[in-house]
């Protein structure tokens, strides 16, 4: 049942059968039935007398909660009297990571409309893949981004209303606001309705339309952030995910403002955009990818980060010595993680009393996790195996045949390639699709990164298997030199001769090709696929 006029989401969910198990037992995990997730990570701090306290800030702007929730109430108020939106209708958000951006999210929640948020860089083939899977009837989008929209070619979108990201003039949006009254009643939609569909990253060919519930949202709230974090009001976060990045909603939407803390958003989070931050504005918690961690731990030395408590990472394997380097450097330990857009965020985690460099640590409060072999049988400590997961949180997607093969006998199965040691800590080994079948051994392309990097020459490289005819498949190192005059085939059997010293010599790169910059994704991971299709030859 869903309390939606517009039941697209609710018929398309797959059946409960198909749905993992869920773990509420724990008495914070018990939610009324009716609930709009606005009040909990928004509203309340307005009841509670605290919206005068921070919320937002840019390198420009600063917006308290009384200054956010104002603007969510004016554009729910556009969105119903003004756009028509039903409840239950999907609402696209295209944005950079800015305080419109977020305004937008809540305006859409309390109206009762379906968020379905991306990533600014994607373009108007990828944006038409996601305008028509979900039906989408409204776009809010920054005018600075508005050229894909104009672009797109669908019978769904009814209105593209514009808004200023830089908050320096009014665009469409702001007109029809300034028309409104700055109060609104939250739609009182059940814990159940879906709040937000999340797009998997392969946002081309055929990506999944992953739906997360009203409850999900507050329910995350309560779990990684309490196991990793522990925020308290006076904490800024800050990070360079994109918020229409499930990882990047939670670490700079989600966990600031339940916890009354506050979010500092920076549009082009570059690595000394990002020490500029933390320096400038005191910044205590930051969330970015391995990629980023690397680099900013050679830069640090000219920015004062002394505020900085927590810092984690997430996306992609987080290799030993980028976690060494930044602890040497800072005294912080990074806090590895990992999480899915199916499961919304972060489900295995450490925190500051617990971290074991390299390892992803152990289940957050609210999720159970194990190892499991291609029978669903659990492995024994230090196999590697598929990882399992169910919690509070899991995966349902909208109309398709593959939620068959996430979830099985009740569990999430992530497609991650993972092991447990004997003392219940999880290692990452390598995605499913990443694990290279070579001559009978079983190859993980990270743990080939993770030895790579420690070469004094490479600045960054990426792993994959290509065909062989002889030994099934050979691993293929793509590498970034940092001085890219070194680029030869002498240094190639250099750094071979190197790695087999280093590690185990049947997992070292057989061919090494040299790149002057590696693909990534909307969401700032290495593009594998975009390596796979090269079948070990540069394009």
């Amino acid at each position: 049942m869903t309390n939606y006029q517009d039941d697209f989401a609710a018929s398309r969910l797959p059946d409960t059968t198909l749905q993992p198990d869920f773990l509420f037992d724990a008495p914070e995990f018990k939610l009324p039935e009716n609930l709009n997730c606005s009040y909990d990570l928004l509203d309340k701090h307005i009841v509670a007398g605290k919206g005068q306290a921070i919320a937002l800030r840019t390198f420009e702007h600063t917006w308290t909660y009384q200054t956010l929730f104002k603007k969510a109430n004016l554009i729910a108020n556009v969105l119903i009297h003004e756009l028509g939106l039903v409840p239950g209708n999907r609402v696209v958000i295209r944005s950079a990571n800015n305080p419109m951006f977020v305004a937008c999210w809540f305006g859409i929640i309390k109206a009762g409309g379906i968020v379905v948020a991306t990533m600014p860089l994607l373009r108007a083939k990828e944006l038409n893949t996601i305008v028509e899977k979900a039906e989408v009837s409204h776009i809010l989008c920054d005018e600075r981004l508005q050229d894909e929209v104009n672009a797109l070619e669908n019978n769904f979108v009814k209105q593209v209303i514009t808004f200023d990201g830089l908050e320096k003039k009014e665009s469409s949006l702001e007109k029809l606001m300034a028309r409104q009254p700055d109060t609104f009643t939250n739609f009182l939609s059940k814990a159940s309705d879906v709040a937000i569909i999340g797009f998997t990253s392969g946002t081309t060919g055929n990506p999944k339309m992953t739906a997360h519930y009203h409850r999900d949202l507050v329910l995350v709230c309560k779990a990684y952030p309490g196991t990793s974090l522990q925020p308290v009001p006076g904490d800024i976060f800050t990070g360079s995910p994109p918020i229409g990045f499930t990882f990047g909603l939670g670490g700079l939407v989600l966990f600031p403002l339940y916890y009354g803390a506050s979010s500092f958003l920076i549009e082009a989070p570059g690595p000394e955009n990002l020490l500029r931050a933390i320096a400038m504005h005191k910044i205590t918690i930051c969330f970015t990818a391995p990629t980023a961690w690397r680099i900013l731990s050679s830069l640090i030395e000219n920015y004062d980060i002394s505020s900085l408590r927590k810092c984690v990472s997430a996306g992609e394997a987080l290799p030993p010595k980028v976690f060494e380097d930044w602890f040497r450097a800072t005294g912080l330990k990074i806090l590895d993680g990992i999480g899915a857009t199916e499961l919304l965020h972060i489900f295995i985690s450490s925190n500051d009393n617990n971290v074991k460099a390299g390892a992803l640590g152990k289940p957050v409060h609210g999720y159970q996790a194990m190892i499991i072999d291609e029978q669903g049988k659990e492995v024994g400590d230090g196999e590697p195996g598929k990882l399992a997961v169910k919690g509070i949180t899991g995966c349902r997607y909208l109309s398709d045949e593959r939620q068959k093969e996430y979830v099985k006998a009740g569990w999430n199965i992530t497609g991650d390639i993972c092991k447990k040691d004997e003392e219940g800590y999880f290692w990452f080994v390598a995605r499913n699709d990443d694990m290279i079948i070579s001559s009978g051994y079983n190859i993980g392309a990270p743990e080939v990164e993770s030895v790579l990097i420690m070469h004094k020459d490479i600045a960054e490289c990426a792993v994959v298997g290509i065909p062989d005819e002889h030994r099934g498949a050979i691993v293929c190192a793509y590498i970034v030199l940092k001085d890219k005059s070194k680029s030869s085939p002498d240094f190639a059997k250099e750094i071979q001769d190197w790695f087999k010293k280093e590690a185990a010599p049947y997992k070292y790169p057989r061919k090494i090709i040299f790149m002057d910059s590696l693909p990534k994704n909307v969401s700032g991971k290495i593009a594998r696929f975009a390596l796979n299709k090269m079948q070990g030859q540069v394009q």
